[in-house]
């Protein structure tokens, strides 16, 4: 493997000494990704309980199989972010049938309409968590503060060019995020969520 598809050592030591049974590793990863991971599931199912049952769930998850996090598929805090994705997007589809099943409003077609509105929405908050600072500021004085590029040039203190060319890039990989397919459920979880 090459040095630059290496995983960053904190990664590569954290899977280790999870596979090894240490607790304090568990709690080492919870304090760096609980925020994360009940964050995207709350923006999946919009319920501050389910976001609760799927961050235990996820990290119950890591405990129990430290072995499925790839090194080379990525890092350490995307793979946490998929399984969330998953195990939110897998809840939303479980309940959304069940109050089909019980009679409930809507269809199914409404109920996939939701998982992938909520799916994209909870992308969007990683992939911008995720960007680089520089770029995460300028979208945030654009979008927030609802300022142009010149004025958002000046508040970032660089040029009018390079304000946009962060705006552009920000906004591409915004883009990427409604045009994502779910990846397949983590085993033991049942169908594909």
């Amino acid at each position: 493997m090459a040095a630059k598809d290496a995983p960053p050592r904190w990664d590569r030591t954290m899977q280790q000494r999870l596979a090894r049974g240490e607790a304090a590793a568990l709690g080492e990863l919870y304090d760096r990704f609980a925020s994360l991971v009940h964050g995207l599931a709350h923006r999946v199912l919009g319920d501050e309980r389910a976001a609760d049952t799927v961050t235990r769930e996820v990290f119950g998850h890591v405990w129990e199989h430290p072995d499925a996090y790839d090194p080379r598929q990525g890092t350490l805090r995307s793979w946490v972010a998929g399984l969330t994705h998953r195990l939110a997007v897998q809840r939303l589809r479980t309940t959304g049938t069940a109050a089909l099943a019980r009679g409930g409003d809507g269809s199914r077609e409404e109920l996939e309409r939701e998982v992938r509105r909520a799916s994209a929405a909870a992308r969007a908050d990683y992939i911008v968590h995720s960007m680089p600072a520089p770029l995460r500021a300028a979208l945030e004085l654009a979008y927030f503060q609802r300022r142009d590029y010149r004025r958002t040039a000046a508040a970032l203190g660089v040029t009018e060019e390079e304000a946009c060319r962060r705006l552009r890039l920000g906004l591409q990989l915004l883009s990427t995020a409604h045009d994502a397919t779910p990846p397949a459920a983590p085993p033991g979880y049942g169908g594909a969520a």
